[in-house]
């Protein structure tokens, strides 16, 4: 057992949180920035709350988080009341919020400045990995504090592995979605070309998904990408959130994108479309206008 906070309880960190106490048997501490729903949660699962991120990390071993973007997770640590004011030497801060690379840099210098260690460690597996604890956790930062985490993330995650210094987590979750922007269109493509060829949808599916068309999205997404129901997963918003920071890391590394540009330039469409908050399997809608 350890004593642990997770800052930022929104769809996914709120399960997250909630392993780290009945899966972990870990000491569990939230900060939401609604402390309502913090509330809620010490109702649900136990454990305590805290009014400020800073109270959040005092005393603690590890500190989780998961938030926004980069500006909500440089107010939760570095802010007048951020964590990183109240972490102990040689604690382990972990952060699952999807940002960019530079960041995490920035916060892996200033813990090491402060005496502790900074993991980023951005997740893939949506608010449904979350919910069943088997999320896939993608880390960058220092061998020794990463094998103490990893048992901590092992809550929640089936899938854990550190992938360099710091920075790789967010730079390998760049990879995860690049491949799935140009993934959730060719399966939309497929789908709409099926049913404009006058096939059974289903009885196609069934047959390509064992040979080398298949992946996730085909075997999870197909049937509700049929019936045009968007209305769970991964938010078409937070999709271009993350396109955003692989576009803006390619333009300075130097990486050719260019499907991933033209997937983010139709995700564009589906959010005037009113879909902002619908599933990213979503794209086939723009082609069924």
């Amino acid at each position: 057992m350890a004593k642990v906070a997770f800052l930022g309880l929104g769809v996914m960190g709120y399960p997250m949180a909630g392993h780290l106490k009945n899966k972990g048997g870990n000491d569990v501490t939230v900060y939401n920035r609604t402390a309502a729903k913090a509330q809620k949660w010490v109702g649900q699962y136990g454990g305590g709350s805290a009014a400020t991120p800073k109270a959040a990390a005092e005393g603690q071993d590890f500190v989780m988080c998961c938030v926004g973007n980069d500006d909500d997770l440089r107010e939760v640590t570095l802010g007048p009341n951020g964590a990183f004011h109240g972490l102990n030497k040689g604690a382990v801060f972990v952060d699952h919020t999807t940002a960019s690379a530079e960041i995490a840099r920035e916060l892996y210098a200033q813990a090491k400045e402060r005496g502790f260690t900074f993991i980023d460690a951005p997740v893939s597996g949506g608010q449904t990995g979350a919910e069943n604890g088997v999320l896939t956790v993608m880390c960058g930062g220092d061998p020794e504090p990463y094998a103490r985490a990893e048992k901590v993330i092992g809550s929640y995650a089936r899938m854990c592995k550190l992938l360099g210094p710091a920075g790789s987590g967010q730079l390998t979750k760049m990879v995860n979605q690049i491949c799935i922007a140009g993934l959730v269109q060719g399966l939309s493509e497929g789908i709409h070309f099926a049913k404009k060829a006058g096939l059974d949808v289903d009885a196609v599916i069934e047959t390509i998904s064992k040979g080398a068309a298949q992946s996730w999205q085909m075997e999870n997404r197909y049937k509700t990408m049929v019936a045009g129901k968007f209305d769970f997963g991964f938010a078409v918003d937070w999709m271009r959130k993350d396109l955003a920071i692989c576009l803006g890391e390619a333009r300075k590394n130097g990486a050719s994108l260019p499907v991933s540009g033209l997937v983010d330039q139709f995700y564009a469409e589906v959010q005037k479309m009113g879909g902002r908050r619908w599933d990213t399997s979503s794209l086939i809608a723009r082609l069924e206008r």
